[in-house]
């Protein structure tokens, strides 16, 4: 009866303490994501499964291009994957089709490159926008499709998750991300 008991003890030793770090890594380092929508495509598409990295921004912050998921401003229970494209203090305009950064403290600015679009892939909208210290622009892949910054406007940096490390499913898309180089 004494080692159906030590058996039964180490048993729930060894799932506690995996429960628990599972919760650690879960909450404070690594939370899955699995996509919901077209907004990204082509570079991400409904059904992949990624993998957060919740941990990055504590040391540095977002870099262009970086793909995110954050909370949605008009209702914080729903999460959304989109790509940084405008910095704090940057004016975005978008124009005749392009996104132009116009940098702080400056009065011209440039078209954005954006290799991850498809060709011939236009931006629509005509609008500009002025990045607050604490804010983002936000833009998903799929333009024409997609519900981002040019319909609520920048993204409050307390509202970001994360930013998309690894895409673990499909298993033949499986692929680690880093922020585009402009």
């Amino acid at each position: 009866m004494r080692k159906i008991l030590a058996s039964f003890l180490e048993i729930l030793e060894v799932a506690t303490i995996a429960l628990g770090a599972v919760f650690l890594v879960r909450t404070f380092l690594i939370q899955p994501f699995l996509v919901n929508g077209g907004s990204m495509l082509p570079n991400f598409e409904n059904g992949d499964y990624l993998l957060v990295d919740e941990l990055a921004y504590r040391f540095r912050q977002p870099f262009r291009g970086e793909v995110v998921v954050f909370r949605y401003p008009q209702n914080e229970s729903v999460y959304f994957i989109k790509r940084i494209i405008g910095l704090p203090g940057e004016t975005i305009q978008i124009k005749n089709g392009k996104v132009i950064i116009i940098p702080a403290g400056q009065s011209e600015g440039y078209a954005l490159s954006e290799k991850y679009l498809p060709p011939r892939l236009i931006t629509g909208g005509n609008a500009e926008y002025k990045i607050d210290p604490d804010q983002y622009l936000v833009l998903g892949d799929n333009r024409s499709y997609s519900f981002d910054s040019r319909s609520w406007g920048p993204l409050n940096e307390k509202e970001i998750v994360g930013v998309v490390r690894l895409r673990l499913w499909p298993f033949q898309g499986l692929k680690v991300f880093a922020a585009e180089e402009y």
